[in-house]
């Protein structure tokens, strides 16, 4: 958001001055006469138009905190509230220090709403992009019930687990997506460089190319002389895909085809039921109650198929239904999380079972993401072999028909 200075009187008639930021003008002049000052005069700051362009790009996702921003306010706040440092005064001090740009500004304006009136999860509440809706019920539990220390340590560890998967699974994949990019590389140098160039001998032998031949000379050709229609293809392919991806039924269908993708989708698929395992663990732990920490959870699972079925998972325990048999319902879970989940009910031991079932996603995502490399190696090899066996037959095949024809005359 840009930056404004004002100039302004409070209610004993000093004039004060100062910078906020915000959307407009109307905006400033709304937060100053909360605040109990009355605008007198309110101008855009030095770097509008660079904020302006900052708001932009925040429009489009970018500049958000990042998991580990998120987990280091966290465990910041943990020692502010464990500490008995009065919370305006600890959130301006993370406020200076926060290099996180947006970050730093969502603190400000939960200060100024602190100091309106409001309580801390509602001026967070307010920030959607920043704090998610299972961070801001956490907080509110805790200012609720007087544990916000507690309630922010639980959040401290939920994150630092959640970054710590999200880093592995970055680093597994970062082998094979290096491979591919390299293979991509390869294939488009040999069909700008090298194809062109043995084109016009290819086509002396007329009739008679080879099937690879014609297939990467026809490749080459695409590439070469008709890449403003490859270009618009792309263009108009990643428009219909993003509209489809846009609605409600395609996302939740590619959200359930994306977790079917061999190898992969399996991983994925364990890091999210681990994700929301812990989820329900922090939520039930903090006191919230069973139906409204499942429609917390699948309003922030990040994927609308398991955000549907966790949904569902809330209505049937709405209706009456054990937590168990919603989970059985739901069809995500094994036998064995069941039975882990159905000891926790009859124990009344919920939290720390769940805590275990996350653990136990965890662990197999780990191992997954160790043999990730040995799982992969095969098709890459296979993929390679077929795109080298193609381009040896395509480039040798004619060569080998004009030297025996050579050899026949």
């Amino acid at each position: 958001m840009p930056d404004f200075v004002y100039k302004g009187r409070v209610s004993g008639g000093q004039l004060v001055t100062g910078q906020l930021a915000a959307e407009n003008i109307e905006a400033v002049a709304a937060r100053l006469m909360e605040r109990g000052i009355t605008p007198v005069d309110i101008r855009p700051g030095v770097h509008a138009a660079q904020d302006g362009a900052a708001a932009l790009w925040r429009r489009f996702g970018g500049g958000r905190p990042s998991t580990k921003d998120l987990t280091m306010f966290c465990r910041q706040m943990h020692t502010i509230t464990r500490s008995g440092i009065p919370l305006l005064r600890g959130l301006k001090s993370l406020a200076q220090s926060t290099h996180q740009a947006m970050l730093r500004e969502s603190l400000e304006e939960v200060i100024e709403s602190l100091q309106a009136g409001r309580g801390l999860s509602e001026s967070l509440r307010r920030h959607p992009d920043v704090f998610s809706s299972l961070f801001v019920s956490i907080v509110e539990v805790g200012e609720t019930t007087g544990t916000l220390d507690t309630a922010f340590m639980r959040l401290y560890e939920y994150l630092s687990l959640d970054e710590t998967i999200k880093k592995r699974v970055a680093s597994a994949v970062r082998y094979p997506l290096i491979v591919l990019a390299a293979i991509a590389a390869a294939l488009g140098v040999i069909s700008v460089f090298v194809i062109p160039n043995f084109a016009p001998l290819f086509r002396a032998l007329g009739d008679n190319i080879p099937i690879p031949t014609r297939i990467i000379m026809g490749v080459s050709d695409l590439t070469v002389n008709q890449w403003p229609l490859l270009l618009i293809g792309a263009v108009l392919a990643a428009f219909a895909i993003s509209s489809y991806l846009g609605t409600a039924h395609g996302r939740a269908n590619w959200d359930r085809r994306r977790l079917r993708i061999p190898v992969i989708g399996n991983i994925m698929l364990e890091a999210a039921l681990a994700r929301v395992t812990r989820s329900l663990s922090v939520a039930i732990g903090a006191g919230l109650p069973m139906n409204e920490a499942l429609a917390t959870i699948a309003a922030s699972t990040g994927n609308v198929f398991l955000g549907e079925r966790v949904g569902g998972m809330c209505a049937a325990v709405e209706k009456g239904r054990s937590l168990t048999w919603a989970a059985s319902d739901a069809g995500l879970f094994p036998p064995l999380v069941l039975q882990m989940i159905s000891v926790g009910e009859e124990t009344g031991a919920i939290p720390d079972l769940m805590d275990e079932t996350a653990d136990f996603y965890q662990r197999e995502v780990d191992y997954r993401l160790e043999n990730l490399s040995a799982a992969l190696e095969p098709i890459l090899i296979i993929g390679v072999g077929i795109c080298v066996l193609i381009l040896a037959l395509g480039v040798f095949l004619p060569m080998w028909d004009m030297v025996g024809k050579a050899k026949g005359l």
